[in-house]
């Protein structure tokens, strides 16, 4: 995309955000449009905050999903959003060349739209003016530093969905200070992950280091896979984000950190931002890094039951 084009594109977002009509009283419908499955428990908690938000402020919030990881299906659910000129759009972007379209086409639309669960450049990169997430790339960095800090010298970085550019970013910037890694294309079937996880360390002995992009999706699988060959303890382990059974292997010593980007914040915020500019015209003024922070054996046991309960 050209540099003037992103330029028009940031500020139709910007006008969009400041200069929609306001009414306190006003009914406020909000859309979410988000690219992860049901299979993932992930975006389950991202649902979970949104809901949260929107039962606190008095919001009709529709929340859509593609069926699998499918781009086309995402662009077409972002363009039914805008024909329904809701009062804002809350959208993941997990692929900005595909989904620029539709999403400037909310923009032109003069409708607030959010990002979420997406890296600051990866919104701009649509015109998206305010983002709630993470640095990818950062969060991949910290990952890195620190299993190369615990002694890892070849990791195998494990992507459960080939394609969204924000895992792509996290392998990227682990591999920026972890050095020696591979990137192992994995689906959401747990049988699938360990039996290829397996494969990978069975292909390559001198691998010592696993990093999963998913707790729930690779985490879990991962530690399986390494008790299943006798490895515990031989192979350091950790993964993004947060699942009650990861977290139980990070309390007992079988995994050593996952990376939290909180994803109940990535749907409370938006949803409550939006119905605050619906009601009032209160606005952030900027993005909101929600993460990375590393959960450690330390912190493990005690966010345990919070991620049980879909809230971390």
């Amino acid at each position: 995309m050209k540099k003037s084009s992103l330029f028009l594109a940031a500020c139709l977002s910007a006008v969009a955000w400041g200069s929609r009509s306001f009414a306190a009283d006003a009914p406020i419908t909000i859309i979410f449009v988000d690219h992860g499955q049901a299979a993932d428990p992930f975006h389950t908690v991202i649902k979970n905050g949104a809901q949260a938000a929107a039962a606190q402020f008095g919001v009709h919030l529709e929340f859509r999903q593609p069926d699998s990881y499918d781009m086309t299906q995402m662009a077409n659910l972002l363009t039914a959003a805008a024909n329904q000129r809701p009062s804002g759009i809350v959208t993941t972007v997990p692929d900005s060349d595909a989904l620029k379209r539709p999403i400037q086409q909310i923009i032109s639309q003069g409708i607030p739209v959010i990002a979420t669960n997406a890296a600051p450049e990866t919104a701009r990169a649509v015109g998206i003016a305010v983002d709630v997430g993470q640095d990818e790339t950062v969060a991949g960095m910290a990952a890195g530093t620190a299993l190369k800090k615990a002694g890892g010298t070849n990791a195998l970085c494990v992507d459960q969905e080939p394609g969204n550019v924000a895992l792509d970013h996290r392998c990227a910037g682990f591999a920026k200070t972890f050095g020696k890694s591979k990137i192992l294309p994995v689906d959401l079937d747990p049988a699938n992950v360990r039996s290829k996880i397996q494969g990978a360390l069975r292909a390559d002995s001198s691998i010592d280091t696993i990093i999963g992009l998913g707790a729930a999706t690779v985490g879990e699988p991962a530690v399986a896979a390494i008790k299943s060959m006798g490895m515990t303890g031989k192979i350091k382990l950790a993964a993004f984000d947060l699942s009650a059974g990861f977290l139980t292997s990070v309390k007992n010593g079988d995994a050593l950190f996952s990376v939290d980007q909180q994803p109940y914040l990535q749907g409370y915020l938006p949803v409550m931002f939006l119905a605050l500019k619906a009601k009032y015209g209160l606005s952030p003024s900027g993005d909101v890094a929600s993460g990375p922070s590393l959960i450690t054996k330390d912190q493990a046991g005690s966010v345990i039951d919070l991620s049980a309960k879909g809230i971390r």
